[in-house]
């Protein structure tokens, strides 16, 4: 049953204060030793063994852990709960069943469980046998293994995998939150803007449509305009959309020859900063939604940070790299 929202807002209130927030920007000046003192100091991902900075990992693999547990025991609904849970379900399935017939490493791909177990997912996957998952990831997982299977020949690529598993997530994500409008919102919004930067990555406009998850509102006539040689007519056909400014910087980066990194931080960075920006304002379950991103985006800043103190880049270099912060 779910918690009362206003008893998990009290909570929240409380675990907040240990939230990095501006030290995060403090930590990219350090050295690597330094900055992994600092974390061990301050109790982050406490109980995990770490002695050394090149156990970094270990200390965020024990705070991702507490907060996945936050998300199944605090989670106001069911919506908020397949919102930051079942995305893994799903990368988790796709990489045990890319492992078990390209023989890839799946250990190295897994990510921490979702709303069903790696276990029972490798299980499923060893067996044949999708039964044990719910509905649109057992559909999902018996289709890939007939793209895999003798019968369709084996012909398949990963690209078309990783479509197949991140159309579905979408699909699943949206059905779910249905209920739940800001939600539904952020799953339309990211699949559109994530289908504007694959388009603008795709080297033909068939590749585009054929790759495009269509499960937000992007039109296929709207794809087809961000082919357009000089960009204008993609730009004024998406000008009076939510879309207008990605649009803008991604024509902008094609034009200027640069890499979509700003569009992949826009996405990234979509929920934080759509509450960011009313975070004074956030009612009933947006607390908690904007509590739990924000410490995933932490996480994912504080792997970005080490990963560069330890290969030796300026504290302007990295803090070019940081998202959400």
């Amino acid at each position: 049953m779910a918690k009362d929202v206003v008893y998990t807002n009290g909570i929240i209130a409380v675990r907040e204060t240990a939230l990095l927030g501006p030290k995060l920007i403090k930590m990219c000046s350090m050295s690597a030793d330094e900055a992994f003192r600092f974390l061990i100091d301050g109790g982050f991902g406490r109980g995990a063994s770490a002695h050394s900075v090149y156990e970094y990992e270990n200390l965020l693999i024990s705070d991702e852990t507490e907060l996945n547990d936050f998300v199944r025991e605090y989670a106001p609904s069911v919506a908020e709960k397949a919102y930051f849970s079942a995305p893994r379900d799903f990368h988790n399935a796709k990489a045990l069943i890319k492992a078990k017939f390209t023989g890839a490493d799946a250990a190295k791909m897994l990510a921490p469980d979702g709303l069903v177990s790696s276990e029972v997912i490798f299980d499923c996957v060893e067996s044949g046998d999708f039964t044990p998952l719910y509905k649109e990831l057992k559909e999902t997982c018996e289709e890939a293994v007939k793209l895999f299977t003798a019968e369709n020949g084996g012909e398949v690529s990963g690209a078309d995998i990783g479509v197949l598993f991140e159309r579905a997530k979408y699909r699943y994500l949206l059905s779910a939150c249905k209920r739940n409008a800001f939600l539904k919102k952020l799953v339309i919004k990211k699949a559109d803007m994530t289908d504007i930067l694959s388009a603008f990555r795709s080297a033909t406009v068939e590749a585009a449509l054929k790759n495009s998850l269509a499960v937000g509102k992007i039109k296929s006539e709207q794809i087809e305009a961000l082919f357009a040689e000089d960009g204008s007519k993609a730009i004024e056909l998406f000008e009076k959309t939510p879309y207008g400014d990605f649009v803008k910087e991604c024509v902008r980066a094609r034009s200027e020859g640069r890499p979509l990194t700003d569009a992949e931080k826009n996405i990234d960075n979509l929920e934080t900063d759509v509450l960011a920006e009313r975070r004074y304002e956030l009612k009933a379950a947006e607390p908690f939604i904007y509590y739990v991103l924000r410490r995933r985006a932490e996480n994912g800043n504080l792997r970005i940070i080490f990963v560069c103190l330890l290969a030796g880049l300026s504290e302007s270099e990295i803090r070019k790299r940081l998202r959400a912060v």
